[in-house]
């Protein structure tokens, strides 16, 4: 004989309610519950397509953003140049008209761009040239060559007295030998001075300085010796790195 499950009674308002089984009751807690199905989402616009990555940008063909319109002034710009460009030839006449008209329908700065591309760059302007100064007249160059002169004396006056003089010696059968050595007729005690440096001779009445292949060279007026050249009276003549100005006496 099958053994009957025991119902369990609730008293409601006095009236014995029949629920579920006991032995059900007791299992309720650990019986899965479903979840309510949710409505599937169609996917949209904004959605990542299947297989790709999650962080890949959005490119401009997926958004696109309406281009800026030219404006009038752009537009005169870009015909401006192609009117200088006619003007110097570089375009025909009909060529002129034809991209005038595109220009004029042009909606992006590309179309612009494209209509003068294969034209060449102007050249930067040249810089200004500054005026040229006014001549002078005749008595005011003739004033400033005067000044000029006097200047040039007192230079030279001052030089020449800050330079020790050098008597010219009396002639003889041998030349004066200079130089750092003891030995030497005129010795200078200085080491831009060589041991055997010059020579200083008199030939038919005319006196002449000779190098004798010395180190720092040997200098008459600012100019250096090469070999051997005449001196008079008044000229510097400097070795090494002294000077004298020769004197007659």
């Amino acid at each position: 004989m099958r053994r009957r499950t025991p119902m369990v009674t609730q008293r409601t308002c006095g009236v014995r309610a029949l629920t579920m089984p006991y032995a059900l009751r007791r299992h309720a807690v650990s019986m899965p519950v479903r979840p309510p199905d949710r409505p599937v989402r169609r996917p949209g616009p904004l959605d990542t397509p299947p297989g790709t990555p999650e962080n890949r940008y959005v490119t401009s063909q997926e958004f696109r953003t309406a281009e800026v319109r030219l404006s009038d002034a752009e537009r005169e710009q870009a015909i401006a140049v192609l009117r200088e460009h006619a003007a110097q030839g570089r375009l025909s006449h009909d060529t002129f008209l034809t991209r005038m008209e595109l220009a004029l329908h042009a909606r992006a700065r590309g179309d612009l761009t494209a209509l003068v591309a294969d034209l060449p760059a102007e050249p930067p302007a040249p810089a200004p040239v500054p005026p040229a100064p006014a001549p002078l007249t005749g008595a005011l160059a003739r004033t400033v060559a005067a000044l000029s002169a006097l200047m040039g004396r007192v230079r030279d006056a001052w030089r020449f007295e800050r330079v020790p003089r050098l008597m010219l010696p009396e002639p003889g059968p041998f030349p004066l030998r200079i130089g750092r050595d003891y030995a030497n007729g005129l010795r200078i005690g200085d080491d831009s001075v060589s041991r055997c440096h010059a020579e200083l001779r008199q030939a038919d009445g005319v006196w002449l300085l000779r190098d004798l292949g010395s180190m720092n060279g040997t200098w008459i007026n600012g100019r250096r010796l090469t070999g051997e050249a005449p001196v008079s009276p008044g000229d510097v003549v400097t070795f090494g790195r002294i000077g004298y100005r020769l004197a007659a006496r």
